[in-house]
């Protein structure tokens, strides 16, 4: 049997605290963000050698999102999502990435509001 080794890890609801938004409020006060990333890369590598090197490394993703999000201020959501994406894909192995951004409580009669953005390499 031939496996195609193409993997897919996903970061569900990563939550983090932000400055977004262009409100004076949201200037001076930072609010929560919800982060969920797919990524789908070649596992080829890691599969046959079981070897970190040959490996995506999510915590290192995950620890890049995270000084992304909480170290910068954005007034727009669009621009928090293609910045978090950049991150997402940027190892050469993977072949489509996708980031979800979750604002909560932006609305107000609404759980949230989100943007999704995604690549295909």
């Amino acid at each position: 049997m031939e496996l195609n080794n193409l993997a897919v890890i996903k970061i569900k609801n990563l939550r983090l605290r932000t400055f977004i938004g262009i409100n004076e409020d949201e200037i001076n006060n930072k609010q929560d963000v919800i982060v969920n990333a797919k990524i789908h890369y070649s596992a080829v590598a890691a599969v046959t050698t079981d070897n970190m090197d040959n490996a995506l490394n999510y915590r290192t993703i995950t620890k890049k999102i995270i000084a992304l999000v909480e170290q910068q201020r954005f007034s727009l959501l669009e621009k928090l999502t293609a910045d978090v994406l950049a991150i997402a894909s940027e190892h050469p192995s993977v072949r489509y990435a996708e980031v979800e951004i979750d604002k909560p409580y932006a609305l107000r009669f609404a759980d949230s509001v989100s943007l999704t953005l995604s690549v295909n390499k």
